[in-house]
């Protein structure tokens, strides 16, 4: 199958943050500009390395320091983002080791929501709704990469919430939001679409089969495969960031 290319990230000036009532509006300013950094961070519009002042970011999206101050903080201490005395502001380089270690927690917490799942007596509701989402005909799949990507993360996370460990679920959607910067890359080629479907269709009949060691063999291989690609396509996207941006 012929590879879709890769799209190029492309460096947008960002329209000003909506404005909103006196009431609460700092709060509210600073969670749209930390909404808004983060989608750039993770289309890759913010680079790793990049360098820039609260000043810049708060003249970009039409806002006062204040609440850019706040969303930055907030980045910093979930990882993306370091600040120094001297330099300012910069995106954290990716950390791959880290990346691999939180895979790993992703699979471990996975494979025993799979095992609980498939014990339960009955179907859990959301089974019925990835089924219709899922268990379509290659005509009514989704080729949008983005739309694809966020079903993906709804799919593994509901598969977590339907085995009933409220604890499990949010420690695994925690993880699902550290990883997010480099998984949602795998939907940016049309054979790892279709791959996806393909293999959530697979996992998804040996939960409802109830085969538990199927189904976490298939989830696993599907997670590992996932890893392997989305590592390949961020070194290639930085590369393709950095050259733009040269330009």
């Amino acid at each position: 199958m012929p590879r879709t290319p890769l799209r190029k990230p492309v460096r947008r000036a960002a329209p000003a943050l909506a404005a909103v009532p006196a009431d609460g509006a700092r709060n509210s300013l600073a969670e749209q500009a930390y909404t808004r950094l983060k989608a750039e961070i993770h289309d890759f519009r913010l680079v790793p390395g990049d360098r820039f002042s609260e000043a810049e970011v708060g003249e970009r999206l039409g806002v006062s320091r204040t609440p850019v101050r706040e969303a930055l903080f907030r980045l910093r201490n979930e990882g993306f983002l370091e600040v120094e005395s001297k330099s300012g502001w910069h995106v954290k380089p990716i950390d791959f080791g880290k990346l691999e270690q939180l895979y790993d927690l992703r699979v471990l917490l996975e494979h025993t929501s799979i095992a609980r799942l498939c014990a339960q007596p009955g179907d859990a509701p959301e089974l019925a709704a990835l089924k219709a989402l899922w268990l379509v005909p290659a005509a009514e799949r989704l080729t949008d990469g983005m739309a694809v990507g966020a079903l993906d993360e709804q799919f593994h996370a509901s598969l977590v919430r339907a085995a009933g460990n409220a604890e499990i679920a949010r420690v695994h959607w925690d993880v699902t939001e550290r990883i997010r910067i480099v998984r949602r890359l795998d939907f940016t080629r049309g054979d790892r679409i279709d791959a996806t479907y393909a293999e959530h269709a697979k996992i998804l009949r040996a939960v409802m089969q109830r085969k538990a060691d199927q189904a976490q063999m298939l989830l696993k291989s599907h997670i590992e495969q996932s890893k392997s690609e989305v590592r390949k396509i961020t070194l290639h996207m930085l590369h393709e960031a950095r050259t733009h941006l040269a330009r």
